[in-house]
């Protein structure tokens, strides 16, 4: 994904400024700045279609990126409570995960001679995917009765999430009063509608308040509730909830010496279980997206990765999203989307516009997409990764075989359109108006050489020619599993694809070799140490030798921040600790790479994994085990936590299904249901690892015990065997 981009197909907005009320205790706010807004400080629920962000204190601001949206429409873009005229003085937050959030407050402040306040206010915020149901509750501390008119102000522009993304500024649409509320609607399209209960004592549609009259005894309780219900009736979101009962995900109970463990996998899976969507009339095809708020739908790259991550939780989601990719798996070949036969897309937006006028015109530093883009080189040799991966986990076999022509159009893609004349997986932007950098590192400067210099298209990414590597033989295997032809020619593929990588890819420096980045459109290695050469390991296409010397780079300092990997070492010229690509930290990014860690086994690989995790374990807690996309790569002796990158998406589908990666291998867990056997080797030293009851392998729940350095996996189903590795 790009931070720095706004695909077409997102409902755009109108120019102007928020509208305030002329009365209730607030002014008329700024217009919103032109440039993405800053997320780090914002709190998120999630229940796909639908998310809210708000300030820590629960209140939702007019200006910025805050809301409540649906189908990426910007329902409500003020949701403010007052009570007695002043706004209640925040407390805390409580970060329950996924679709709910909690937030304390006391009422007003102490009076003169009484010290302690005299209410508490709790908001509790639930999401649904059309809306949501807010609670306010007050419950009274005083000695004596409390009497106040709490006021919600609120304010409506169905903005669309590009026009948010950019900061273009918006108008607030005019409210309608009903009997028990307020509402909006733009005719023939949308209409939203808050209904209060009990019944406000006060409706000001002009001033977009409601108003309800409190009074409370000593010691006394109330609560008022607000209900918010978003329609289209012309909408074409290509995506929706999923179904109640389809791929769900329920984290593991996990036992550790380290208590991080078990909350980092608990909230996170609590995340991505209000992530769970599917694409518009095939709801048995359920993938988790890619984040919010600006990813909330199917993304190749992305939903491939958390459903791999989150293999250990089952295999529903992995054939789910395997089945909505291969749905749109490219037919015909077209420079303007990026589209190839065989090849797996990038994003999918709706392919209508919410623009409102604009001015008549687009942003002219409004950068789009095709609602359905192809331009990822990796998205097609991880589909074949993901089904071979499923398949090892026990994936029911008829649904795998179901995949295998899709598979097959995936493998010629590799050999025909995705390889250049070199024979390495490579991309170049054709169109001249997509993404410059086609790899997990999208951003513009995101590939680069020692002394900062930008790479040249086409450009080939190491960690992709290890992908292609595995999908190959993994493919390969399939074939033969099923029967089917073909198999010798991706297995002489992917050894073809290994020799010319060991001859092409691997540098020096003072420390030794590793390998490069990439190969510039010359064919000259990307000479940068990054974090791509830990997405090699355990694809295969490294030699035992290989892995040793990748393991060494990727525990060394000059990766390794403390909170986890750099995705460019800092000995790089264009090292910087907060930009997106070159030096942050992404946990997704680093899950992977202690899970091939994790497979290389060898001591100095082992030491390296549980250093990492540590790392990641440290930021988690520091985030509220709630981690961001990214964050500052900045060393941690100098910080005590990990420094926040302000335009961090959170809740982010792989950053919380490495969670689980994690998880798995600590346990070192290694499952192959075809040959009726699973390996497990747990790396007790990282965590104190006790036991993980909930995990899945071919359907089945499983439970793993650690005592000392034994293991015991109960639960399997029958015939399938334990090896240790």
């Amino acid at each position: 994904m790009n931070d720095q981009v706004a695909p077409v197909g997102w409902p755009e907005a109108t120019e102007g400024v928020q509208l305030a009320p002329q009365g209730g205790g607030a002014s008329r706010s700024k217009p919103a700045g032109r440039g993405q807004p800053y997320l780090h400080n914002m709190v998120t629920a999630v229940c796909a279609p639908a998310m809210a962000l708000s300030g820590a204190d629960g209140q939702v601001r007019p200006g910025g990126a805050q809301g409540l949206y649906v189908n990426d429409v910007r329902v409500l873009s003020a949701l403010v409570l007052s009570v007695g005229g002043q706004e209640p003085v925040s407390l805390r937050r409580d970060l329950v995960g996924g679709a709910v959030n909690e937030f304390q407050a006391l009422l007003g402040g102490p009076k003169e001679g009484q010290p302690d306040p005299r209410a508490l206010i709790t908001r509790h915020r639930q999401l649904h995917p059309r809306g949501m149901i807010e609670h306010i509750s007050f419950r009274s501390y005083a000695s004596e009765q409390l009497s106040f008119r709490a006021e919600l102000l609120l304010f409506s522009d169905f903005a669309g999430i590009a026009a948010v993304k950019q900061g273009l500024p918006t108008l607030a649409l005019p409210a309608r009063g009903t009997d028990r509320g307020l509402s909006w609607d733009v005719p023939g399209r949308c209409s939203a509608e808050v209904t209060g209960s009990p019944t406000p004592a006060s409706v000001d549609a002009s001033h977009g308040l409601l108003a309800w009259d409190i009074a409370l005894s000593p010691g006394a309780a109330t609560t008022v509730s607000l209900s918010v219900e978003f329609d289209e009736e012309a909408g074409d979101a290509p995506v929706e909830a999923a179904a109640a009962g389809l791929a769900e995900l329920t984290a593991p109970t996990v036992l550790a010496g380290d208590h991080r463990l078990a909350r980092w996998v608990e909230l996170s899976v609590a995340d991505l279980a209000q992530l769970r969507m599917a694409a518009s009339g095939q709801p048995g095809e359920v993938f988790v997206a890619a984040g919010a708020p600006w990813y909330l739908t199917l993304f190749g790259r992305d939903s491939l990765w958390a459903a791999r991550l989150l293999l250990p939780l089952g295999t529903d989601l992995a054939l789910g999203t395997l089945g909505a990719l291969a749905r749109r798996q490219g037919r015909s070949d077209d420079p303007r989307t990026a589209e190839q036969v065989g090849k797996i897309l990038h994003e999918l937006r709706r392919s209508t516009s919410y623009d409102a006028g604009h001015e008549g015109k687009r942003d002219r530093n409004y950068f789009s997409l095709p609602p359905v883009y192809y331009g990822t080189v990796d998205a097609t040799p991880l589909w074949v990764c993901l089904l071979h991966d499923a398949w090892r986990w026990g994936a029911h076999e008829e649904r795998v075989e179901a995949l295998l022509g899709p598979m097959v159009g995936c493998l010629e893609w590799l050999a025909e359109r995705g390889s250049d004349e070199r024979g390495f997986l490579s991309y170049v932007d054709a169109s001249g108006h997509g993404l410059a950098n086609q790899g997990w590192k999208d951003s513009t400067d995101a590939v680069q050489y020692r002394d900062g210099r930008l790479a040249e298209a086409p450009v080939a990414l190491c960690e992709v020619q290890g992908y292609a590597y595995e999908a190959a033989v993994g493919g390969a295997e399939l074939l033969d599993a099923f029967g089917r032809p073909g198999a010798e020619r991706w297995r002489a593929f992917a050894e073809r694809l290994a020799e010319q990588f060991r001859a092409r890819f691997w540098v020096d420096d003072a420390l030794g070799a590793y390998p490069a980045m990439a190969l510039d459109g010359q064919g000259v290695p990307v000479d940068s140490l990054s974090s791509n050469i830990g997405h090699l390991l355990g694809t295969g296409i490294l030699n035992t030798e290989e892995e040793e010397l990748v393991a060494r780079r990727l525990g060394g300092p000059d990766l390794g921040s403390g909170f986890g990997l750099r995705t460019l070492a800092k000995s790089s010229r264009g090292f910087n600790p907060v930009s997106y690509h070159c030096g942050s930290v992404w946990a997704h990014d680093t899950a992977i790479a202690v899970a091939g860690l994790a497979r290389t086994g060898t001591p100095s690989a082992l030491a390296a994994a549980a250093s990492l995790v540590e790392g990641l374990l440290a930021a988690a807690e520091s985030f509220g085990y709630r981690v961001p996309e990214l964050y500052g790569g900045n060393d941690r002796c100098a910080f005590a936590g990990p420094v926040p990158y302000p335009a961090s998406c959170h809740p982010q589908a792989w950053t919380a299904a490495a969670s689980v990666a994690v998880l798995s291998s600590l346990l070192r867990l290694q499952p192959d249901v075809p040959r009726r056997r699973v390996r497990l080797a747990p790396i007790t030293s990282a965590t104190c690892l006790r036991s993980v009851d909930g995990l899945s392998v071919a359907g089945h729940k499983v439970k793993v015990e650690v005592a000392g350095d034994q293991a015991r996996l109960s639960g399997l189903p029958p015939g399938i065997e334990v090896a240790s590795l």
